[in-house]
């Protein structure tokens, strides 16, 4: 009861509207309704004022009368002696505010959920396991740190305890808890399950997961969209025309109550409400399924977007070599990959982790090896189990063995292997393509998006090759960061869209329309330079973010028009002498109620969305009961 006192307390015009009618009604039970005209009447003359003030101070601020229709129909209806209908415009005023706060509450509330979430003590432990609290800002790299039941994870760091379930969808929008084990790395922001668990701190607070995240809201939060501002400019010309059909009623009919009669119900209140909360649903929803959306005008960009664009590595691909192939001949191709790990173990070249974690996928425990030796930039050789084996390019295992090595295959890096002196086949690495990324190409098509890019600088025959595979129609590949800002600019269907990842994509994300950075992994300079934040390591969230654009402006528009006609049809009523003052009053307060709710469409997916959304799981390969959800699943 008391929550609801207070929320009221916070509209004191409300109150008083309401005060004033009930005593106004008192006065007329008793007899005195003169006395509760001049009551009536003065607080209506009161509230006019006010907004007179208002007004004005908008008007400074670069912002046109939309206003003026409502101070008109107060003055006019207490002019003609309808003061009841003077006070329901007042109420209608004061509600408004009210609703609209309501409405962009409950659109923003994943928003405001990320920021009230947010962790603020953290619990230290010292060599002698002693428990310290301390306030999050000044845990340090390095720190020890208890997280007990249902907390939520202070600070980035890896995981000291031998499992862990945590609840990761204020970070990812994945609703299913997801496991983790010794080592693992862990996001501030995830909420820890049942059981305690020991982190050790990688990160301050103010670069973790979550700070950054929330830094990205209350950008989100501040903004304000150019199509917002466009409704504002839409309410001008209406303001116009109400004022002239009220007028053109008042001369036609001879009766100046006719004048009040139409400019109660011309108040412009769906325009200055409907876009303002369809936005704030659409990135509500999009914050939802782990896309940050730095400014509401972005979800304008996306909606219209015709060209997308996407960086190769860490984007359109993993970002890691992977053995995608054992080609072997003689002998089983996982023997062949456990005897090539059993070597590579004691390697430090990048590709040799990738060929090791293979083998323990799909082998098991690898041998250790003896008498390993490397030649830089060549290969390994070692003795394993009495056999002697050698790892390296076609070059070095020629040089060993005398014998000529395949061809591997083609946009991948082929890894030879020969056992006691005998060619025995290769291993084949590539930086794999994202499982969803041909689905996502797709949904970009259903979307309206006409053309996908890739710009990349890695050589023309593998990113032909990879663009082949994901569907993109156009590469450019060879490129410098400069050679990238080019292509965008240049494109010839706008607006463009760029997705990214690195720092070396921070000036092209920069310089699109719309600039979409993969934050899960990506570096801090793309995320900061980016428009849009995509906080799961998913791309088909790109495809997601545009959708929610387009289903966020239909909506917006969709409420702006139910609005208008509405208002426009009570008009025409009221000009023809058919609509008392009191009567369109309240009919336009149920309108802009109407329009609110409409508005607070946006924040659900429709019909085509959710078709989209099956036709890009079905392609993924997840259960159909994932479907039903506004956001796909991580892996």
């Amino acid at each position: 009861m008391r929550t609801y006192v207070a929320r009221l307390a916070a509209y004191p015009v409300v109150i008083a509207t309401l005060a004033v009618g009930l005593v106004g009604g008192v006065l007329e039970l008793v007899g005195q309704a003169e006395a509760a005209r001049w009551v009536v009447s003065a607080f209506a003359v009161g509230v006019a004022v006010l907004k007179v003030r208002e007004m004005v101070a908008d008007l400074r601020a670069g912002s046109y009368g939309i206003d003026l229709l409502a101070v008109t129909a107060i003055g006019s209806t207490v002019a003609v002696g309808e003061y009841w209908a003077a006070l329901v415009v007042c109420l209608m005023l004061s509600s408004g505010e009210a609703l609209e706060d309501y409405a962009a509450g409950r659109a923003s509330r994943a928003l405001t959920g990320l920021l009230e979430s947010a962790p603020r003590i953290a619990h230290r432990l010292d060599g002698a396991g002693q428990l310290t609290d301390l306030m999050v800002e000044d845990v340090a790299i390095g720190d020890r740190l208890l997280v007990r039941p249902f907390e939520v994870v202070p600070v980035d760091g890896v995981l000291e305890s031998a499992t862990a379930t945590l609840d990761e969808s204020s970070l990812t929008g994945e609703s299913l808890p997801v496991d983790r084990a010794q080592g693992d790395g862990l996001l501030s922001g995830a909420i820890n399950g049942t059981e305690a668990i020991e982190i050790r701190a990688t990160a301050n607070a103010a670069d973790s997961q979550y700070q950054r995240i929330i830094e990205l809201v209350r950008q989100a939060q501040d903004s304000k969209a150019p199509f917002v501002r466009l409704a504002d400019r839409v309410a001008v010309p209406f303001t116009l025309g109400a004022l002239g059909l009220a007028v053109a009623a008042w001369l036609v009919s001879g009766d100046p109550a006719r004048l009040a009669e139409v400019l109660v119900v011309a108040t412009p209140c769906p325009l200055i409400i409907a876009a303002p909360v369809a936005f704030m649903g659409g990135m509500s929803r999009s914050a939802r399924a782990g896309i940050i959306v730095k400014s509401s005008g972005m979800l304008e960009q996306l909606a219209r977007a015709r060209t997308a664009a996407f960086d190769k590595t860490g984007t359109l691909t993993y970002g890691q070599p992977r053995v995608t192939e054992v080609h072997a001949q003689g002998m089983g191709a996982d023997e062949v990959l456990l005897l090539a790990a059993a070597v590579e173990q004691y390697s430090g070249h990048p590709l040799a982790d990738a060929v090791v974690e293979r083998a323990r996928e799909d082998v098991g425990e690898v041998p250790s090896a003896e008498d390993v030796t490397e030649v830089p930039a060549h290969g390994m050789r070692g003795v394993v189990g009495g056999r002697v084996v050698v790892v390296g390019n076609a070059r070095h295992i020629a040089r060993e063995t005398g014998q000529e090595a395949l061809a591997g295959p083609e946009a991948a890096t082929a890894v030879h292997v020969a056992i006691d002196g005998r060619y025995v086949g290769y291993l084949a690495l590539a930086d794999e393509l994202r499982a969803e990324t041909r689905a996502t190409m797709a949904s970009l098509h259903r979307a309206g998006v006409r053309t996908t890019m890739m710009l990349t600088g890695d050589g023309t025959d593998v990113a032909r090759h990879i663009a082949a595979r994901a569907g993109i129609d156009d590469v450019r590949a060879e490129l410098l960061p400069q050679d990238k800002v080019d292509a965008i600019r240049t494109a010839p269907l706008r607006p463009v869209m760029m997705v990214g990842d690195g720092v070396n994509d921070a000036p092209v994300l920069a310089a699109a329309d719309v600039g979409i950075a993969m934050g899960a992994r990506g570096s801090s300079a793309a995320s900061e330079s980016a428009d849009v934040v995509i906080t799961v390591d998913d791309l088909s969230r790109a495809a997601r973010a545009v959708h929610i654009g387009k289903r966020t402006m239909r909506v917006a528009w969709q409420a702006i028009g139910i609005g208008l006609a509405l208002s426009v049809g009570l008009m025409l009523l009221a000009a023809a002498g058919r609509l008392p003052a009191i009567a369109g009053a309240w009919l336009q307060e149920a309108v802009d109620l109407a329009t609110i709710l409409w508005a607070l469409l946006a924040v659900r997916p429709s019909r085509s969305e959710r078709a989209d959304l099956r036709l890009v799981t079905s392609e993924l390969g997840v259960p159909s009961t994932a479907q039903a959800a506004d956001t796909l699943p991580t892996r």
